[in-house]
């Protein structure tokens, strides 16, 4: 990478500043004070990458356990080194709840144990992710009414035992896992219609918060990291059916949050939610606020995140996206809460380009003063069949990882560790004005 594509990685504007500065000395006068460049982000700012663990079930009763395929299991001394090794603070990462919980009480921790005490020893922040997209097998998937308790179960007992995890996300994109199990039928109970979404959205919800309730019991501080897909749509032509359904997107994806942050969604979510068997009871347990002060929303944003929709309800890539600072604003007026960037990424062609786009747009945000707490690119790894949406088992490996499932590192990773060192310097620096001499 050259110094300019360098500089742009690094930040840009402060790093840029530094160079100017030191370009332009013998043009200052040596008795005017010069203020250091301030750095935007703090110590407290955490850099972080992830190791995908989806594993939704599929028609034939098997799983796309990513874990699995992408040799996590047996390499993940090697995956967590190279983790360290890019300089980052956190990783996302959990175990395969259908693992780990065979059976209603019973609990099986020997495929994360070893694990989980190598990262108690590396000193990297731990985002628990507890439930990615799927469930145990004795779980009649999102469509379980007792799916919230079984869930908040097992967090209670992650957080019993492994007690110095202090961040957690309980679902992991609660929106994304509704819509694809529950209105478009892909996974899990393969379910369709706005009824069975509804249902979904509202185990999926409860089920979060009764399991933040339950880590809260174990781990009062706890700081919970709610991943979600932030996304927008746009009509694809000028028809009133586009229109329609880039309304009812544009408003179901706020569901879940607005659900899990107390907020009480548009009336047509509600009403579709009251349809799905919702209750008043239900809308007022999940109005209540559970760590207050101490949640943060995790963005997920793709080149996918922007959508135009047909009026048919057929969705794709728009080619006018907006970026990632215009679509977290739209969702930062609503909640107003602190902001984590928890996935980026793109295909490794186009991956150093897209981490210095998304770079940007975090630092126009932060500019802004909107509280973002951090910044991940995941996976840390090439994923398997999302090109397909873990609808189908092919092997098709998709470069979107910071390295390749030989461990070789594509351009992003060195990219991503220079960026993490230069905010890092910058960071560290004294930041005084010197007197005038």
């Amino acid at each position: 990478m050259d110094r300019r594509a360098f500089l742009r990685a690094a930040g840009g504007g402060v790093t840029a500043a530094v160079a100017a500065c030191s370009r332009s000395r013998s043009l200052v006068d040596p008795a005017v004070a010069r203020p250091e460049p301030r750095p935007l982000v703090g110590n407290s700012f955490l850099f972080a990458t992830g190791i995908e663990n989806s594993y939704p079930r599929l028609a034939d009763g098997t799983r796309h356990d990513q874990l699995e395929q992408g040799g996590h299991y047996e390499r993940w001394r090697d995956d967590f080194g190279l983790a360290r090794s890019l300089g980052v603070d956190a990783l996302r990462y959990g175990p395969a709840w259908y693992r780990t919980n065979p059976a209603p009480g019973r609990y099986d921790w020997s495929s994360v144990d070893d694990q989980m005490a190598w990262l108690r020893g590396s000193r990297l922040t731990v985002i628990a992710d507890l439930c990615h997209f799927g469930g145990p097998d004795w779980i009649d998937g999102f469509q379980d009414p007792a799916l919230p308790l079984h869930l908040a179960a097992y967090a209670r007992e992650f957080a019993k035992r492994y007690p110095w995890v202090r961040h957690y996300t309980p679902v992991n994109e609660i929106f994304v896992a509704a819509n694809f199990s529950a209105m478009v039928g892909w996974w899990n109970e393969r379910a369709t219609g706005t009824t069975s979404f509804a249902r979904a959205l509202r185990n999926l919800s409860m089920g979060h918060e009764l399991a933040v309730e339950a880590v809260l019991a174990e781990r009062p501080d706890a700081i919970i990291v709610q991943a979600e897909s932030f996304e927008h749509f746009t009509p694809a032509d000028a028809t009133a059916e586009a229109a329609a359904e880039a309304q009812f997107w544009n408003e179901a994806r706020f569901a879940a949050l607005d659900l899990t942050l107390g907020r009480m969604p548009s009336p047509r979510i509600r009403d579709l939610l009251l349809a799905g068997g919702m209750t008043t009871a239900d809308f007022a347990f999940l109005h209540e606020r559970r760590a207050s002060g101490r949640r943060w929303i995790g963005v997920d944003y793709y080149v996918t995140s922007e959508q135009a929709i047909d009026g048919d309800g057929r969705k794709r890539p728009t080619s006018t996206r907006l970026g990632l600072a215009a679509v977290v604003r739209d969702y930062y007026d609503r909640y107003r809460a602190p902001l984590f960037l928890s996935e980026t990424s793109r295909v490794a062609s186009r991956g150093v380009e897209w981490l210095d786009e998304q770079w940007r747009e975090c630092r126009s945000l932060l500019s802004a003063g909107i509280p973002l707490e951090g910044f991940t690119w995941f996976p840390l790894g090439d994923v398997v069949d999302w090109r397909h949406v873990l609808r189908e088992k092919r092997g098709d490996v998709d470069p979107i990882g910071l390295y390749d499932p030989q461990r070789a590192a594509h351009p992003a990773a060195g990219a991503y560790a220079r960026l993490i060192s230069s905010v890092r310097t910058v960071s560290a620096r004294p930041h005084t004005t010197r007197a005038a001499v």
